[in-house]
């Protein structure tokens, strides 16, 4: 296993009593052997120096061990609480919280064996640990486009400081279908940091534009009538599956994520309680299967 060549502990970006609960959780879990990855602040300070405060840890953990994960915490005398079931649970000492996350919100990312392997060590509140992979991070991240909260900066500077470490074919393939996400991170990266454009290989960009050309030129024959825009904001296109008739992009096999998961997470967009959830999100009718850009990387998963 290799060592980040930057691991900061962050004692300074959190209060004495949060970093004990971080902590001690850290240590139980070694202690158990379950997996777990550090991600977040944490894991985005190792890579790209970047310290900030953080109002929670980040810990990535397969869904099959949460209920492992959770009587452990209980027995520590801390409250769980499975908050989205497709995504995310927490765990409470009073105010203080950890998220454990098992998929990504959009239900495209979920965390399996693939995430666990040749993985950075550091050490987080003195704790060793193992960070979250910078391809998966980047995959993570790629896809939060909400009106308030943007991570596009977070994926920039992911590939200005890592740019020649990246697994490039380990990236392509883990955006899969969803090539088009990254070409833009990509292309806005190019404009952020004009000088150094030449850090991303030159066949990458080679490669997702020959598949641009391809696509643009051979247009899919039957195109369902898919709104992907709710695989990077949950709010900002409810007009188009609401309204316009536009099929969820997340209740398409790009997704794990369920009807009810849908509704769940839709209702806990501030501002929205009470409010009918999506009354049009359903599974495509029969007649209508997910064109190839949008089947899921669960397949691959």
């Amino acid at each position: 296993m290799a060592s980040a060549p930057l691991a900061p502990s962050l004692e300074d970006e959190v209060a004495p009593a949060t970093a004990a609960f971080y902590r001690r959780a850290l240590q139980v879990l070694a202690d158990a052997g379950i997996p777990f990855l550090v991600g977040g602040a944490f894991s985005h300070a190792c890579f790209t120096g970047i310290r900030r405060s953080t109002k929670d840890l980040d810990l990535f953990i397969c869904r099959a061990d949460y209920e492992r994960v959770a009587a452990l915490m209980q027995a520590e005398g801390w409250r769980n609480d499975l908050t989205y079931p497709h995504w995310l649970a927490k765990v409470y000492a009073g105010d203080e919280f950890i998220d454990l996350i098992f998929n990504s919100g959009n239900g495209v990312a979920p965390v399996d064996q693939r995430w666990f392997h040749d993985n950075l060590e550091a050490e987080v509140l003195g704790v060793p640990v193992r960070v979250a992979n910078l391809e998966d991070s980047l995959l993570s991240k790629a896809f939060i486009m909400e009106r308030e909260r943007y991570d596009g900066a977070d994926v920039a500077h992911l590939i200005q400081a890592n740019a020649e470490h990246i697994d490039w074919r380990g990236l392509l393939d883990r955006f899969g279908p969803h090539w088009r996400v990254l070409l833009a991170h990509l292309t806005l990266f190019g404009f952020i940091y004009p000088g150094e454009r030449h850090h991303v290989p030159t066949w990458v960009l080679d490669h997702l534009m020959a598949r641009l050309d391809d696509e643009n030129r051979h247009p899919p024959a039957d195109d369902p009538h898919v709104c992907a825009g709710t695989l990077l904001s949950r709010e900002q296109y409810l007009h188009d599956v609401e309204r316009l008739g536009y099929v969820d992009g997340r209740l398409t096999p790009a997704s794990t994520m369920t009807p009810q998961d849908v509704a769940t997470w839709t209702e806990a967009i501030p501002g929205r309680e009470g409010k009918p959830a999506c009354p049009d999100a359903c599974p495509l009718p029969p007649a209508a299967a997910a064109p190839d850009v949008l089947v899921a990387s669960a397949a691959r998963n």
